[in-house]
């Protein structure tokens, strides 16, 4: 097959390192594919005007960022202004795949002869945009890809959408991994900080505050992009890298005996899947991928959104088991993060773009 996919901000976030992962994975099998990007859209008046009575400053300047594509072998073509990507911009394909709400609205208009048109849904993107045309887009008629059950549901549930196929997310066993260990001296939690509202890092820093009171000597080790806010503040003594090398992020799971996410809302969220794959166990609020991966008592534990208490409650049921008990439980959660691979996914995402070719086909055998 011939692949285009459409991004809007090639970046170093885990939603870019899903797609350049995906592609490199069906490049590997023989299949041509080339990712064709924008910058993020330019703040705007609204946005300059609001970040400068909230007294952030003037906002950063907009333009092309260092992304998981570069050094990865997959060919890339990043525009230098944020525009809509058209016909202009693409060789012919078999298929061309929209990777985010406002590329959907893109990959609509473009012609028939730059591919079967497909969405790869990473998560419900009302948090990033505007919630009609979010919901507009997900109504197009483009075959959608999502990466977690819950995707699914709402396609099929909000949207009238069933036949959406369903490729998770894996992780890469050979960055992310840690020979069989037993716990820290000192009880460690581990966390991803994000300031973002949906991800919920208020929730889990209530949540670990609490748990600080029956376990005093309880420390925290955290990694993030940006330094924190006065706004969110970690606890006192707590360590945090900032931009942490993949390598040492996997080393930063290594020393955790619990990995916590407290989100709101997700669409898979790679960190819990990753901190198994180095043995350690997680708690984690009932979101994206937590919901698809995490099996209860055995190599984590869920909870409700927003309920820091009994996040709280569960990772105090986690430190507090015996060293028999969380070896064991720590080897679950390895064994969870090896039985899918992404030779596992790449071979459902091919299988998915060929039911988008297949499905457009069809369509034009009907129309004419």
């Amino acid at each position: 097959m011939k692949i285009n996919v459409i991004l809007t901000n090639a970046s170093m976030s885990g939603g870019t390192r899903v797609i350049v992962t995906q592609a490199q994975e069906l490049m590997a099998r023989g299949h041509e594919v080339r990712a064709f990007s924008t910058p993020p859209k330019p703040p705007g008046f609204r946005k300059t005007v609001s970040s400068l009575l909230h007294l952030k400053g003037w906002p950063k300047k907009w333009g092309l960022e260092p992304s998981f594509f570069d050094g990865s072998g997959v060919p890339h073509t990043a525009l230098a202004k944020f525009r809509p990507i058209s016909n202009r911009d693409l060789p012919d394909a078999d298929v061309v795949v929209a990777t985010w709400w406002e590329t959907a609205e893109w990959v609509w208009r473009l012609a028939p002869s730059k591919g079967a048109k497909a969405f790869f849904i990473q998560h419900y993107e009302t948090w990033g945009g505007e919630p009609k045309r979010v919901d507009a887009a997900w109504r197009l008629p483009l075959h959608k890809i999502v990466i977690s059950k819950w995707l699914a549901e709402l396609a099929r549930d909000k949207f009238g959408d069933a036949n959406v196929s369903h490729v998770p997310n894996s992780v890469d066993m050979k960055l992310f991994h840690a020979p069989p260990r037993g716990r820290q001296n000192r009880p460690t939690v581990g966390l991803l900080y994000n300031p973002l509202w949906f991800k919920g890092c208020s929730v889990a820093l209530k949540a670990i505050a609490i748990a600080m009171r029956q376990i005093p000597d309880l420390q925290l080790i955290a990694f993030g992009q940006d330094p924190p806010r006065q706004s969110l503040p970690l606890p006192a003594g707590a360590q945090y890298l900032i931009k942490p090398s993949q390598e040492t992020i996997k080393d930063i799971y290594a020393q955790c005996d619990v990995w916590v996410c407290g989100s709101r809302a997700e669409g898979f969220h790679l960190p819990p899947l990753e901190a198994m794959a180095c043995r350690c166990p997680v708690v984690s609020t009932r979101v994206g991928g937590p919901l698809d991966t995490i099996e209860e008592g055995k190599n984590g534990f869920l909870v409700d959104v927003e309920d820091s208490k009994a996040l709280a409650e569960r990772l105090i049921d986690v430190l507090k088991l015996s060293d028999p008990q969380w070896q064991a439980m720590s080897d679950a959660a390895y064994a969870t993060a090896c039985r899918y691979s992404w030779q596992d996914a790449a071979g459902l995402m091919e299988k998915a773009l060929q039911r988008a070719i297949e499905q457009s086909r069809a369509s034009r055998r009907i129309g004419a």
